[in-house]
C-alpha cells in the first residue's frame, strides 16, 4: 500500500492509531512531528555522533548572549571519554554514575549534579542524559562522554500540518521565520547580501578585523581550517523540514522554503516518500526487527498510556537498540529520504563529512584562545 502524501498518511494514522482521541488528526500530526525529530536523531546516531549530541539546550546568540534559543539537537566537542561498568539492575541514575566516577578518582568538583536517570527501572532510556553540568562543560550519558559547552553544529526540525479545507498550514511562515532567525543569529559566520544579490560571509577576528569573502567559499574554508580565529564561535546550522503540502519540494521553492534556504548553512528536506516508508515499516506493515519500537510507540500513544517512551529525549531501551540497528543497516537508503535544498548541489554524504571534520578539530585549543 502506498500513500499519495503525508497528509493522506496522517489521516490513516488518525483512523488506525489515534481514533480514541478528541482530535485524531491533530494527535496524528503531533506524532508525525515527533517522528521527524526521531528520524533526524537516529540519522545522527548512524553517522557516529551519538556521543556529541545534546538535546533541547539553550543556545546563545553570537555577540548577544542574553538571548538564547532552544534547538532540537546540537553537536558538541568532546573533551574526555571515560568508560565505566555498572554492575546490577536498573535504574541507572546520575548519582549512581557519578559515585562510580568518584570511586575511580576522577574529580567532578565544580559540577552541579543532576537528578536525571539514564535508564529507568521500566527500561526507558534518556538520550543525551546530562548527569552533571559545569560552567563550561557537561558530563553526559551514554556514560562515557564529557562534552564542551560550545557547539560546532545545530539541527532544527520544522514541520507544519495542514488543517481541513486549507491549502497550507497557517503557521508555516511564522515557523520559517523563527528557524531563519535562529540560524542567522547563533554563529560567528555572518551573512551579508550585496545589492546585486550575492551572498558574502563575514567573520570578526579578535583583533577587531573583519574577514570576508563569498559565503560558500568562506564556509568551506572555515570547515577545512584549523585557524582558531575562524573556528572559535563558528556553528554549522542545519535545518530539517518536511511535508510537501506546506514546503513544496527541492525543485519548487515557496516563500517559506526560500527564507530557510538562505538562512541555514544546510537545509535538508525529509520527503513524503521517506517519511511514509518509515511509518509503514514502523507501524502499518512493521518490519520484524522494528516490533519493539512499534510497541514503544503504541504504548506511548494509547488511551491508557502511563509514560511516553517514544520521544527524542525518552526512548524505550529495546526500541532504541532496534532503531539504531535499523538506521545503521539502512544508512544509504535513509540518506536518500532527504533532498538537499541548500547548498546547491550539496549531498548528505558531504554534510556527514563536514560534521566529521568539525568533530575532529582541536576544540580545547580553539576555546583557550
Amino acid at each position: 500500500m502506498t500513500y499519495e502524501s503525508v497528509d493522506h498518511l496522517q489521516k490513516v494514522l488518525a483512523e488506525k492509531v489515534f481514533h480514541y482521541t478528541k482530535d485524531a488528526k491533530k494527535a496524528a500530526g503531533r506524532a508525525l512531528g515527533t517522528l521527524v525529530e526521531i528520524i533526524t536523531f537516529y540519522v545522527l546516531k548512524s553517522w557516529g555522533f551519538e556521543h556529541s549530541v545534546a538535546i533541547e539546550t539553550a543556545l546563545p546568540e553570537y555577540g548577544n548572549p542574553e538571548i538564547t534559543h532552544n534547538v532540537e539537537y546540537s553537536l558538541h566537542a568532546k573533551l574526555r571519554k571515560q568508560r565505566i561498568k555498572l554492575v546490577g539492575a536498573s535504574p541507572i541514575s546520575s548519582k549512581r554514575i557519578l559515585d562510580e566516577v568518584d570511586e575511580r578518582g576522577i574529580s567532578v568538583a565544580g559540577f552541579d549534579r543532576s537528578g536525571n536517570v539514564l535508564l529507568t527501572s521500566n527500561a526507558v532510556l534518556r538520550n543525551s542524559c546530562v548527569v552533571a553540568s559545569g560552567p563550561r562543560s557537561n558530563l553526559v550519558a551514554t556514560l562515557d562522554s564529557l562534552v564542551r559547552a560550545k557547539r560546532y553544529a545545530i539541527f532544527e526540525c520544522k514541520r507544519v500540518g495542514v488543517e481541513e479545507g486549507m491549502k497550507k498550514g497557517p503557521q508555516t511562515i511564522e515557523k520559517a521565520k523563527q528557524g531563519a532567525y535562529v540560524a542567522k543569529s547563533v554563529s560567528s559566520l555572518q551573512k551579508v547580501r550585496t545589492p546585486s544579490g550575492e551572498l558574502h560571509g563575514l567573520i570578526y577576528k579578535s583583533t577587531g578585523l573583519m574577514y570576508s569573502k563569498a559565503y560558500l567559499e568562506l564556509l568551506t574554508e572555515v570547515i577545512a581550517s584549523d585557524d582558531r580565529e575562524l573556528l572559535r564561535d563558528f556553528i554549522l546550522t542545519v535545518g530539517v523540514v518536511s511535508n510537501h503540502g506546506n514546503w513544496f519540494t527541492s525543485d519548487d521553492h515557496n516563500k517559506e522554503l526560500k527564507v530557510l534556504a538562505q538562512s541555514y548553512d544546510w537545509l535538508i528536506f525529509l520527503t513524503d516518500q521517506g517519511l511514509a516508508q518509515f511509518i509503514t515499516q514502523l507501524l502499518l506493515r512493521p518490519e520484524p526487527m522494528l516490533i519493539p519500537a512499534r510497541e514503544a510507540f503504541l504504548a506511548s500513544y494509547s488511551a491508557d498510556k502511563k509514560k511516553n517512551k517514544f520521544t527524542k529525549v525518552q526512548m524505550g531501551y529495546e526500541a532504541d537498540q532496534v532503531l539504531q540497528t535499523y538506521f545503521r543497516k539502512n544508512r544509504t537508503v535513509i540518506e536518500g529520504w532527504f533532498n538537499v535544498i541548500a547548498p546547491d548541489r550539496g549531498t548528505m554524504p558531504e554534510l556527514r563529512s563536514q560534521l566529521s571534520r568539525l568533530r575532529g578539530k582541536g576544540w580545547r585549543a580553539v576555546h583557550e584562545l
